[in-house]
């Protein structure tokens, strides 16, 4: 299996800054090493430089670092598409979740090219569905789902030329839900878990299903994963910290699982916040998750130093 890393240093869709550091942060926590222990074959293409595009402007008053983040999605939409074409599965590094905005399009291209459907695992807190006239707080990490799934209309973005089918779409750890992305979840279709269902039924119920279309309609699979979805008190590295998140255990099930499914086709690692965490304890957790992603097993594990830390 090959892989690619394309780090997208984007901080202007959150609120926090810090997420900048993000891709540097997970490459020193051993992201390739990580990778490569698993048998995949690793090309780091380093971060992306951001490449201004044309003005852009919206009437809604409260959105934030609009050109900034317009100018990003561009830039990383190239090179998604890019990288889409040219390696089995493009790992994108962040960076705030708006970078999803270019990697959710590639990822439905791509498929589209394969005659095959997208699904969407996403791992957040979040569910990122608010439109450019819906959004409260003007941080652009939280539209990318309804950019993608072109659920409103996006002049400051590309054109979504395929777009994600939201019934195709799982979200598992939702716990902080802004009132018009609930009407938008009820409205669409998607498959979305808060905190109290899977407290309720577990991790692996809805997971065990969401794979099992996948497999059934032979298609591809991106999975978002927000540092935000796990539970803050194992996690602190990040700017939106929303207690109840996901455990150690439960992350690593999800891991597992979506392996053993044999169906990723492109993953995301965003919002890492280094400048809010602890002695690397959170990029250390989560290059540990994507080793359970590409196969390591828990017996397979390595001791190392302060490792009960990442499990308290």
């Amino acid at each position: 299996m090959q892989a690619q890393i394309i780090g997208a240093p984007i901080q202007s869709g959150a609120g926090q800054p810090g997420c900048i550091m993000g891709p540097d942060a997970l490459r020193t926590a051993g992201l390739v090493a990580a990778l490569e222990g698993q048998g995949v074959t690793v090309s780091d293409r380093g971060n992306l430089a951001l490449v201004e595009g044309p003005k852009v402007t919206h009437p809604n008053p409260v959105l934030k670092n609009l050109q900034h983040t317009a100018d990003w999605v561009r830039t990383l939409r190239g090179a998604a598409d890019k990288a889409m074409e040219e390696t089995d599965i493009p790992i994108f590094i962040g960076g705030d979740h708006s970078m999803a905005a270019a990697t959710l399009p590639a990822a439905a291209n791509r498929a589209a090219r394969a005659g095959k459907p997208l699904f969407v695992l996403w791992l957040d807190a979040h569910p990122d569905m608010n439109t450019l006239e819906s959004t409260v707080s003007g941080n652009l990490h939280g539209c990318p789902v309804a950019y993608a799934a072109n659920l409103a209309p996006f002049p400051v973005f590309p054109e979504v030329p395929n777009p994600v089918d939201p019934t195709r779409i799982t979200m598992l750890g939702l716990r902080s839900v802004d009132p018009p992305e609930a009407e938008a979840i009820h409205a669409t279709g998607v498959d979305a878990y808060d905190m109290r269902a899977i407290d309720e039924r577990g991790v692996a119920e809805p997971l065990r299903a969401f794979l099992e279309r996948v497999a059934a309609e032979d298609g591809h699979l991106h999975l978002s994963f927000d540092v935000d979805f796990l539970d803050p008190a194992i996690a602190p590295a990040v700017g939106t910290t929303v207690p109840g998140g996901a455990t150690f255990r439960e992350a690593h099930l999800i891991m597992e699982m979506v392996h053993d499914s044999g169906r990723l086709t492109s993953l995301d690692l965003v919002e890492l916040n280094p400048f809010l965490d602890d002695r690397g304890r959170t990029a250390l957790l989560v290059t540990d998750l994507v080793a359970s992603l590409f196969g390591r097993r828990v017996l397979d594990r390595p001791n190392r130093p302060n490792a009960g830390r990442l499990a308290a």
